[in-house]
């Protein structure tokens, strides 16, 4: 459980602080990646998707665009096995809809980038389980649904810099990683995710 008001209040005035200098020093890059995403292909820049945060409370996600903009209709654009793989991670290794750009932004996690908004708002922190869409809910238990939105939901987090991709729900391994972060946060396990970040994306393992 989380270890009482300091490490929260501690916490939410790091997130602040850290993301706004953040936003400040990337804004060249993502001012680069809407211009790239724009010229490749029509539609918007920014893609806002329905995400469970803490206590259960939607909240619309930010990412870049990274797919086509008819990406939401799978049963028009994915074939059977695909549909059976994305329903089983909600993911697919070889995803028709994305673009060459997205692609790109995906395997480096630029794509990511607007979720420092999300920080700047409250609406997630920089470390914590991943954001789940409310479907995903059906991998834990009533249970474990409670403690898993005990915590605001993170940029990075220890599925992110455990394999990510690579550490599925079928396997029951990202549950007991999500769930360990939910039940035992702290700045001391935070600073550790932290520092195994830049690594993980450097070396994209698990990311698609």
């Amino acid at each position: 459980m989380i270890s009482g008001l300091p490490y929260r209040g501690v916490k939410r005035v790091f997130d602040l602080t850290a993301s706004a200098v953040l936003i400040v020093l990337t804004s060249p890059v993502m001012a680069g990646i809407s211009f790239l995403i724009k010229k490749e292909t029509p539609g918007t820049v920014f893609f806002m998707h329905d995400r469970m945060g803490l206590n259960g409370k939607h909240f619309s996600m930010y990412k870049f665009r990274s797919m086509n903009m008819d990406a939401d209709n799978l049963e028009a654009i994915l074939n059977d096995q695909d549909l059976e793989e994305y329903y089983q991670e909600f993911k697919l290794k070889k995803d028709p809809r994305i673009t060459e750009i997205g692609r790109k932004l995906r395997r480096s996690s630029l794509d990511e980038l607007p979720q420092l908004f999300n920080v700047l708002n409250g609406s997630m922190s920089l470390v914590g389980p991943r954001p789940i869409m409310e479907t995903e809910l059906d991998f834990y238990s009533e249970e474990e649904q409670t403690r898993l939105l005990s915590v605001k939901p993170g940029i990075t987090g220890l599925w992110q810099v455990s394999g990510r991709n690579e550490i599925t729900y079928a396997s029951g391994e990202r549950q007991e990683l999500e769930l360990y972060y939910a039940d035992n946060p702290s700045f001391l396990l935070d600073l550790r995710i932290l520092m195994k970040t830049p690594a993980a994306i450097i070396g994209r393992k698990g990311a698609f």
